[in-house]
């Protein structure tokens, strides 16, 4: 049925959106027909029920999906209309595809032609990165690459996306085709701004391993390293509350945390915002945050700097944002990490590592080649 919905919104030349949330059972898909530029400034408070997709570079202007139409399933069948806009949007589904059913694997292509990195040229931008932190004194620089694959010759979207969901249980696993971004896929554990029951929630995950099935969490070790790149998102996100002058909010962490395949260290914030009486803080700390120190470096301007000189690719999606926005009243944004742009018959891959003076640039470029293998594995067909 997903397929179907898919294939039905690009026919029409809409817009689309899939997700579902960390420990959720529902998939929930919004189709819109025209979508919509936001400028930064823009609130997040006043938008109405949709999705919101962002770019890295914090300067350019946002994609955001009104839901037009929306529906949920669970277990792949399309669950009981709960609203007036869910009972109009599975009564044009009825009467689009009574006559047509579609069984295309449908989604937008757009030119693609940034060349890959090779092993040695990423291993030489690292150790290129770790002069640069210890000429002028910087903190962190987070590189990143990219790794074009042929997609399985049997991928279909729904279930890839279901198989991301298994693979992924703790992560915003979601899929976004638009006629101007193209189609991005992917699985991020990194939540940037929750906003529920009044409650602002943030966190800041760093460090990676490996994960092992069945590995007793309270046993792992991690580095200097990995514990002090964990510390400079927490300071950022303190700093952060400082600017805006918040002194009330909770800090729960660090802990080590699964993410698919991989561990990671994260600290989880919390604001009471009726306590606080700030109610736009989901608005205010989404433009402090982004980009945040995890995928771009610190401090800010020196490392992007860095990114713009040396990384010789544009990463357009991947490491901005995206979540359903106003939906049941909610706003859930993530960064969009362990993510692939689908291309004609090809998946374009992307991955970070977060550098520090104490990088072994060997084992960055192995992090980078692990945060990239679910994904791999999945598009390629391995795990289908």
């Amino acid at each position: 049925m997903i397929s179907n919905v898919i294939a039905l919104a690009v026919r029409n030349n809409f817009s689309l959106a899939l997700w579902r949330l960390p420990a959720n059972n529902t998939h929930r898909l919004i189709i819109s027909r025209k979508l919509t530029w936001l400028k930064q400034h823009e609130p997040l408070e006043t938008l109405p029920a949709g999705f919101l997709f962002a770019p890295f570079d914090h300067s350019l202007d946002r994609i955001f999906l009104s839901a037009d139409f929306s529906f949920s399933f669970e277990n792949g069948v399309l669950k009981r209309p709960a609203s007036e806009t869910d009972v109009a949007s599975v009564s044009w589904l009825q009467s689009e595809l009574s006559d047509n059913l579609l069984h295309d694997n449908a989604f937008y292509k757009i030119a693609f032609s940034q060349s890959e990195m090779e092993k040695g040229e990423f291993i030489s931008l690292i150790g290129e990165a770790i002069r640069e932190i210890e000429e002028l004194q910087l903190q962190k620089i987070v590189p990143s690459r990219i790794d074009v694959i042929e997609l399985d010759a049997k991928f279909e979207v729904s279930t890839a996306f279901n198989a991301l969901c298994e693979t992924n249980p703790t992560a915003l696993v979601s899929f976004v085709t638009t006629p101007s971004s193209g189609s991005w896929i992917g699985a991020t554990p990194e939540m940037l701004v929750t906003v529920e029951n009044n409650t602002f929630r943030t966190v800041a995950l760093a460090g990676t391993q490996r994960y092992e099935s069945g590995q007793n969490l309270r046993s792992v070790a991690w580095t200097q390293k990995d514990i002090e790149e964990q510390a400079l998102v927490e300071r950022y996100i303190i700093s952060c509350f400082k600017m805006i002058r918040l002194r009330e909010y909770e800090e729960h962490g660090p802990k080590t945390v699964v993410a698919g395949s991989l561990l990671h260290l994260k600290s989880e914030f919390k604001v009471d915002m009726l306590a606080t009486n700030f109610p736009q803080l989901g608005t205010v700390m989404l433009k402090l945050l982004h980009p945040t120190s995890a995928v771009c470096g610190s401090p800010f301007p020196a490392a992007l700097h860095f990114l713009k000189r040396h990384e010789k690719y544009e990463r357009q999606f991947y490491t901005g944002y995206l979540g359903p926005v106003n939906v049941d009243g909610e706003v859930h944004l993530y960064v969009n990490l362990r993510c692939a742009q689908l291309i004609a018959g090809k998946a374009v891959l992307y991955a970070g590592a977060g550098i520090t003076i104490d990088s072994n640039p060997a084992h960055e470029w192995e992090e980078t080649e692990i945060k990239m293998l679910t994904l791999r594995k999945i598009l390629s067909g391995s795990l289908l």
